[in-house]
């Protein structure tokens, strides 16, 4: 056949290739699998690691943020509160030095009680008249801050926040600040100071860089200490003279963060990887670290960063996922050999997947469990905030029952006397009719008509009272809810031989915005306050007076007993506060709640005798 006749060449050229070349081909071609396979996996098991990493750098960023945020919160209502108080705009009208000094003490007190924090005092021109330090080397007190933003701030807009370098002390902080206003003008302004050497310390325990930037990606404060006042981003020199010229910082260079790339790009977008360029913080120079950050609510361009070191972390993930594949690579050549040289190794093998999908059936009902559990879970809080607003209607109800306990005795006194008089005079119209003086029978039932109409009006108020309803705001006759308490509280005014000066005689009712029978419960609970206080007073008395005052109206209930110490005033208003040995603190707590729902206040005045509880709400008539 011409077949036979084909030289020997002419066989495929691959049967030609020696054996041990395509052996080699084979096993180069099987390094560079293993070697494409291990870098897949390193790199699968670095982005998962940095994914774990970076969910705990946020939770560990939330809860610096909420530390921050809380502190912040603390002290940002503390000048509002000084602003508004009268006897700090009194000193402030008349600058005498034995004034100045008491202001001085006063804020030295109140400057204890916050903690890191210095209150002072500035004038109407920038001068500091009173400081919390005043007994300090380094006091406030005669130096001129009119050049200070917080000052000419609050003197413009009326409230003012900066962060800038003390310049007496030195010592960084937070600067709130808020005018003082008089009748002729603004009298000056209050500043409070607060420090964050604890936060910092906080920070630097944890061992991880943390720090907070203004809008201009200054670093403010945080850990560690030395990267104080560099930039996030390079600053023009024209702002730096500026930033300069404001001794903001001092004499800062306001140098860049040690940080590789920049800690925002050119988009102001936040750069998730960095490296250092030097050691800080307890880190190696050129440890990889990932940046997280959160801004502040409170606090405009604020932004609080977090550095955590990822490097080893990384690294251990990656080189774990790559054993963790070899070893795998090895089990499947070892699991394949064994199948190859024995059959029973498949009969394990298959057992050994019936067991791998009987524990995930099993752990797939653990994840639908879970599930059921968290929906549980979310039923349960939104019943729980459900069950709060009814606790909250609860406490309200609770003060007003335990309000009627205190009336209880008095009111039973003052029905007791009518129901006597109507024995007595149904005993008495028995006799007259038995006498035929039907005259008499009829004058004596319609005094025993008067009598129980006198009875159901005491009742009638009692059940209203205590009567648990939600609140209903509307139109409400002011004088109506005065009497209303009057009556509850009359007979205990009785029986303590208490006298009440009602300054309201020949004066119409106003109309206020309120709740009826909640407005009631707050005069109440005041009035039995004021009847508790002049417990041991040789000549009780209660002055109930109304004043309009623009468009709101001004209740003033006034009495003549010890009054309130000046360090208890502050903490009048604090739940479970309280100075009677009885007493849970809750009453005036509850007064003001009440009232801030129709839109008033509840205050207590400094008077020179005695204590005096005013009520603002709003009149009616200005509003239709």
């Amino acid at each position: 056949m011409p077949s036979q006749n084909l030289p020997s060449t002419s066989r495929a050229p691959w049967r030609r290739f020696p054996a041990w070349a395509a052996r080699w081909l084979l096993a180069v071609a099987g390094i560079g699998l293993l070697v494409a396979l291990l870098l897949g996996v390193g790199a699968w098991a670095r982005e998962r690691a940095l994914r774990d990493l970076e969910s705990q750098a946020r939770a560990a960023a939330q809860l610096s943020l909420a530390a921050l945020s809380h502190k912040l919160d603390k002290f940002h209502a503390i000048p509002r509160v000084l602003a508004q108080d009268t006897a700090l705009a009194a000193v402030l009208a008349s600058p005498t030095p034995k004034a100045l000094d008491g202001l001085s003490r006063r804020l030295e007190a109140l400057g204890g009680e916050l903690g890191p924090a210095i209150l002072y005092v500035l004038d109407a021109t920038g001068w500091t008249v009173a400081a919390s330090n005043w007994r300090e080397p380094d006091s406030f007190v005669g130096h001129d801050y009119r050049f200070r933003p917080y000052f000419t701030d609050a003197m413009d807009a009326r409230d003012g926040v900066h962060f800038a370098l003390g310049v007496v002390s030195h010592e960084a902080g937070l600067y709130l600040s808020r005018r003082i206003d008089g009748a002729q003008g603004p009298l000056g302004v209050v500043v409070l100071k607060i420090g964050f050497r604890d936060l910092e310390s906080a920070w630097a325990r944890s061992g991880m860089p943390q720090f907070v930037t203004d809008r201009r990606h200054v670093v403010l404060l945080g850990y560690p200490e030395d990267w104080h006042y560099r930039v996030a981003r390079p600053m023009s020199s024209a702002e730096a003279v500026r930033v300069r010229a404001s001794l903001q910082f001092g004499a800062a260079p306001l140098d860049l963060l040690p940080l590789d790339p920049m800690l925002v790009d050119q988009g102001e977008s936040p750069v998730p990887l960095l490296r250092l360029t030097r050691a800080a913080a307890g880190l190696e120079k050129g440890t990889q670290v990932l940046h997280v950050e959160q801004p502040l609510a409170r606090m405009d361009g604020w932004r609080l960063h977090l550095l955590k070191p990822v490097s080893a972390a990384l690294a251990q993930a990656e080189l774990t996922a790559q054993a963790l594949a070899l070893l795998a690579l090895a089990l499947t050549a070892m699991a394949g050999w064994w199948a190859v040289q024995r059959r029973r190794r498949a009969r394990a093998l298959l057992a050994a997947r019936d067991a791998l999908e009987a524990e995930v059936r099993a752990r797939t009902g653990e994840l639908r469990h879970a599930n059921e559990r968290l929906r549980a879970e979310i039923d349960e809080r939104r019943r729980a905030e459900a069950r709060l607003h009814e606790m909250q209607d609860e406490l309200v109800q609770a003060n007003k029952l335990s309000l009627l306990g205190q009336v209880a005795a008095g009111v039973a006194h003052e029905i007791n006397q009518p129901v006597g008089a109507i024995r007595t005079y149904a005993d008495n119209a028995g006799e007259f009719l038995r006498r035929g003086q039907a005259d008499k029978v009829s004058a004596n039932l319609s005094t025993i008509a008067r009598l129980t109409e006198r009875i159901g009006g005491i009742t009638q108020e009692l059940r209203a009272f205590s009567r648990k309803r939600t609140a209903c705001i509307g139109t409400v006759e002011l004088d109506a809810a005065l009497d209303g308490a009057l009556m509850l509280a009359g007979p205990r005014l009785g029986r303590q031989g208490v006298r009440l000066e009602d300054a309201r005689a020949g004066r119409p009712s106003p109309r206020v915005r309120a709740d009826a029978m909640r407005l009631e419960q707050v005069f109440v609970n005041l009035l039995h306050n004021a009847l508790e206080a002049l417990a041991d007073t040789a000549h009780p008395g209660i002055r109930l007076s109304v004043e309009r005052n623009g468009a709101q109206v001004r209740v003033r209930i006034q009495d003549n007993g010890p009054g309130v110490d000046p360090d208890v005033r502050e903490r009048l208003f604090t739940p479970f506060f309280t100075t009677r040995a009885q007493g849970v603190g809750l009453g005036l707590v509850i007064s003001r709640d009440i009232l801030a729902e129709f839109g008033g206040t509840l205050e207590v005045l400094d008077v020179p005798e005695g204590a005096a509880f005013e009520v603002a709400l709003d009149a009616m008539e200005d509003m239709e």
